[in-house]
């Protein structure tokens, strides 16, 4: 038996429902100041050397997330050939 469940609600309303915390101010915070580096960065590698200060869990987490989002794409293309 499968049952499907379509909510409908905002972003705001999910994240209350789920009891997850209100991030807004502190990726405010974390935007301007990425902002505000990269306002001096002039070249690809001073780019690349403030990215790897700025990001949480430096290289190793835009690793993860480019792991996780290769995952996701490749997930996302065997869906589509196979409906094809």
């Amino acid at each position: 038996m499968k049952v499907h469940v379509e909510v409908d609600c905002t972003p705001e309303e999910a994240r209350r429902f789920l009891g997850l915390p209100d991030v807004a101010k502190a990726n405010d915070v974390y935007v301007d100041a990425v902002a505000k580096a990269m306002q001096g960065v002039g070249d690809l590698e001073k780019l690349q050397t403030m990215a790897k200060q700025v990001a949480p869990m430096g290289e190793i987490g835009l690793k993860l997330f480019q792991q996780f989002m290769d995952a996701g794409t490749g997930a996302a293309k065997k869906k589509k050939d196979g409906e094809s």
